[in-house]
């Protein structure tokens, strides 16, 4: 046996395909040390393991015996959160206690990190200042309020020995995001109206908003350095990761906006209106900084131009559909 195996969960979506490349890249893991995990898709080296489902979770780790495991496998989208709570907390609470207690049977010593996010700060950004790791959960959301809970729960397990981190990343963006978060869509649109499968016409939601946005690149260069100090890492620790700059969601369009000729209208659209929404949500990432050596890269502008053109490629590859996933 591999002196190290890595479980990688929700390895098919934005951030694990990339996680995976990178390390790959890296020479940080082989092809035999890696065992990738992901609820829709069965190609390749991607095995379909439903996390609602303990027993085959169970048995997936019984199997394996991971010696690290990335958790990032999640119900993400925050209207779907809406619309579908139950689902949220099955798979976002729920599928990381399958985890954590297969973990803990089968491979207590196993490194852990779980990937959470800002959402769990919630009504705690209304202070307006930028938040560290020491202020309260105060989710205001299904999605928030499920990775809260999954990731209290996490802080539980590591009291109880095993060897879990807890990072917290802030809004991230770049290639290959769904078209259902924000700069994405943007992009998107602003690709279709390129083409002329969109009138000239871009919905929108609150562009008064203000977020801390992150390349995810810089993310995943995080996670791997949280993955390579694992061993030296106290058992519990939280880190944010955030730029610490908060931007207006209208600067992003109109950053967007900027890197095309075509004529382009704005109109509210009242179901991209969250129910519950902060005006204004950033964070410290200080304690990154100090753990893993960490801090953004990327130049913003950079991201936006990558995304762009991304989903430029993507719209033209799909052709006259415009049905871009």
């Amino acid at each position: 046996m591999s002196s190290k195996r890595l479980l990688i969960t929700g390895a098919g979506g934005f951030v694990g395909q990339r996680l995976v490349r990178f390390l790959r890249q890296q020479a940080s893991w082989n092809t035999a040390e890696l065992q990738l995990w992901d609820a829709h898709a069965n190609e390749g080296d991607t095995i379909k393991v439903d996390l609602c489902q303990a027993s085959l979770v169970d048995r997936a780790v019984a199997d394996f015996l991971p010696t690290a495991v990335v958790h990032l496998a999640a119900q993400s989208h925050v209207p779907t959160a809406w619309q579908q709570p139950e689902l949220t907390w099955q798979v976002n609470c729920f599928g990381t206690l399958s985890l954590l207690e297969a973990l803990r049977r089968h491979v207590p010593t196993a490194g852990v990190l779980f990937v959470g996010t800002a959402e769990v700060y919630g009504a705690s950004f209304k202070t307006a200042v930028p938040l560290d790791e020491s202020a309260s959960l105060q989710p205001l959301n299904p999605y928030a309020a499920s990775k809260a809970a999954a990731d209290l729960m996490a802080g539980q397990y590591a009291a109880g020995g095993l060897r879990i981190v807890r990072l917290r990343p802030f809004n991230h963006i770049g290639p290959g995001q769904r078209e259902d978060f924000v700069a994405s869509s943007f992009a998107a649109q602003i690709a279709r109206i390129e083409c002329g499968l969109q009138p000239g016409v871009i919905r929108v939601g609150n562009l008064q908003a203000q977020r801390d946005f992150l390349d995810v690149a810089d993310v995943v260069r995080a996670y791997a350095l949280a993955l390579e100090r694992l061993d030296r890492l106290p058992a519990g620790l939280v880190l944010n990761l955030c730029s610490g700059v908060p931007r207006r969601i209208a600067e992003i369009l109109e950053l967007l906006c900027r890197q095309t000729r075509c004529p382009i209208r704005i109109e509210t659209d009242p179901d991209r209106l969250r129910p519950v929404d902060i005006p204004l949500a950033y964070g410290r990432c200080d304690a990154a900084q100090h753990w893993l050596g960490w801090e953004p890269q990327i130049p913003f502008t950079h991201t936006l131009s990558l995304l762009l053109d991304d989903w430029r490629d993507r719209v033209q590859r799909d052709g006259r559909s415009g049905s871009v996933s």
